[in-house]
């Protein structure tokens, strides 16, 4: 019972104390407030003294007003750098972003240019690769049917672009483009097919030049003309190939089998070979001889060299083409477009 009444003395002791700190510090807040405000509730009176006699101007005020108009006057004046700085950034990026635009608008322009150009160049591929395969007869075997052609036709592309605006525009071009390209590659993989199976006998035709020198022109064409020693009139049965020079090589153009190979006193030093299909070409004037009689030579192998043997005003390849008893235009086979 004792102890009880101890340990209730001592509850009521330290409640009082904790009773009595709690007023003693909530009256010191109190003091601190009061003391705090009195200060800014001190009155000023601030007086404006003209130079001139005019009248003072005065005008009261406490130190809490005055505190907070500073306050207010620091505020405005960091607002207005802070926004002043902001602005200034905002002209700078907005200044660059005006430059890259102007940089991306000059690149697409230049991209619809590059566009047009590639779509033109198309339109050309689409023309000729239309006529080789006419000249092939494969328009009609191709399984490239009609209506996909139509589906990726340049034609139809340059007719309904102009109805289409911007980068859509664009984008469409692009993709009728590319389904043109892709049906095409189907008859041009057709016509390497059969230039593959044909190989044998493009190399059985005289189809390339027989000198490849870089100097190398044409010096007389195949046809009538006037003879350059004797003046008259009379037919040129090949072509005259110059370099302005002896001992350049000259080819075969075609596979074959060397027939002659000897000297005239109109030709000089010859060589004929016989080709397939009844075909044979002769090649004259020539300095010395490289195949022999009986050899097969293949297309483009050396047999001779130019010279100036037999009747001749100058070094150069008398070239001729004949077919059984005729005497044929080697630029028929050749591919030379001659000019008078």
């Amino acid at each position: 019972m004792a102890k009880s009444q101890k340990y209730k003395k001592i509850e009521k002791k330290i409640a009082t104390n904790v009773h009595s700190g709690f007023v003693t510090f909530f009256k010191a807040i109190g003091v601190f407030f009061f003391r705090v405000f009195k200060v800014f509730d001190s009155k000023l009176t601030i007086m404006i003294v003209p130079h001139s006699q005019s009248k003072v101007i005065n005008f009261q005020t406490n130190v809490f007003a005055l505190c907070s108009g500073l306050i207010l006057l620091v505020g405005i004046v960091a607002s207005f750098f802070y926004f002043n700085r902001h602005a200034v950034l905002s002209s700078i990026e907005i200044s660059s972003l005006m430059n890259k635009n102007r940089e991306t608008l000059a690149s697409l322009d230049e991209l619809r240019d590059e566009n047009t150009n590639l779509l033109q160049a198309a339109k050309r591929f689409q023309a000729s690769l239309s006529q080789s395969l006419a000249l092939l007869g494969l328009d009609k075997n191709s399984n490239v049917n009609q209506s996909s052609i139509n589906n990726g036709d340049l034609s139809s592309l340059f007719t309904s672009r102009d109805s289409v605006n911007g980068s859509v525009r664009e984008s469409s071009d692009i993709r009728s483009l590319t389904a043109y390209l892709e049906d095409a590659v189907q008859p041009i993989e057709q016509i390497g097919k059969m230039l593959d199976n044909q190989s044998s006998l493009f190399r059985e035709i005289p189809n390339i030049w027989p000198v490849t020198h870089p100097n190398v022109h044409i010096s007389q064409q195949f046809g009538p003309t006037i003879h350059a020693i004797t003046g008259q009139w009379y037919i040129h049965k090949g072509i005259d190939f110059s370099t302005w020079r002896s001992g350049d090589p000259i080819m075969a153009t075609a596979n074959g089998q060397v027939v002659t190979v000897g000297y005239d006193s109109s030709f000089g030093n010859y060589i004929i070979i016989r080709h397939k299909h009844g075909m044979y070409t002769r090649y004259a004037h020539m300095s010395a001889t490289r195949a022999k009689k009986g050899e097969f030579v293949n297309q483009g192998q050396v047999i001779g060299y130019i010279g100036n043997t037999g009747v001749t005003t100058a070094p150069h390849l008398h070239y001729e083409v004949h077919i059984g008893s005729d005497v044929v235009d080697p630029g028929k086979y050749i591919n030379v477009k001659l000019s008078r």
